[in-house]
């Protein structure tokens, strides 16, 4: 039963990755909207708090936000295996249209149709990364020092690397959290979450498709 769940846990996690990648166009922070709505909304198997997390650390390490994001998402539903198998799902339909339009590109690219959509495509991107901003930092911001945090790193980052303001944002955190301790305050830790696939409301229906 156990190993059936888990073959089961791993068709889904990939089957959702699978649908996300084709659709976000811009990169990993347009897919942000759709990983809240389908593994935290739908799946239930991660929290907007462990989204926000997962988002902050996979901007610290190297390659695409896409890529990391659904590889440390997968890790952290069913380890190993959920790493490469959210990674293949995310992977694998991108590079099947890459595939596809790098062979068809030449034939097509001064068609005035096709210029307009993309253009129209660049616009609704913004407009999805907003979103996608403004659902993280209902969670990333729930006290007076993510407020300052957050008003003090958007100007921060026209003039250094989103990953120096991670780190600076990392030791804010802990001197702040140091600080907080020593004045008496109560600080709680969030376990990481515990993902169940027989609570999935697909999970009885099989491939969760």
């Amino acid at each position: 039963m156990k190993t059936k769940a888990q073959r089961v846990l791993l068709f889904q996690l990939f089957w959702s990755f699978f649908k996300i990648s084709p659709v976000t166009f811009g990169g990993g922070f347009a897919m942000i909207p759709l990983i809240i709505k389908e593994i935290v909304e739908k799946r239930k198997w991660l929290t907007h708090e462990d989204i926000s997390d997962v988002i902050a650390l996979s901007q610290t390490v190297p390659g695409a936000v896409a890529i990391n994001s659904a590889t440390f998402i997968g890790h952290r539903i069913a380890g190993i295996r959920g790493a490469l198998t959210a990674l293949i799902g995310v992977s694998l339909p991108t590079f099947l249209i890459v595939l596809g339009v790098g062979t068809s590109y030449f034939y097509v690219q001064d068609n005035p149709k096709l210029e307009a959509a993309f253009i129209s495509i660049r616009a609704t991107i913004v407009a999805i990364i907003v979103y996608a901003g403004f659902k993280i930092a209902k969670t990333a911001i729930f006290d007076k020092t993510t407020f300052i945090i957050m008003v003090i790193g958007v100007p921060v980052l026209f003039f250094i690397h989103p990953i120096i303001a991670i780190l600076l944002g990392a030791i804010t955190g802990l001197v702040v959290t140091s600080i907080k301790k020593k004045l008496g305050y109560s600080i709680e830790v969030k376990k990481a979450t515990e993902v169940d696939p027989t609570k999935d409301p697909d999970y009885f229906m099989g491939a969760g498709i």
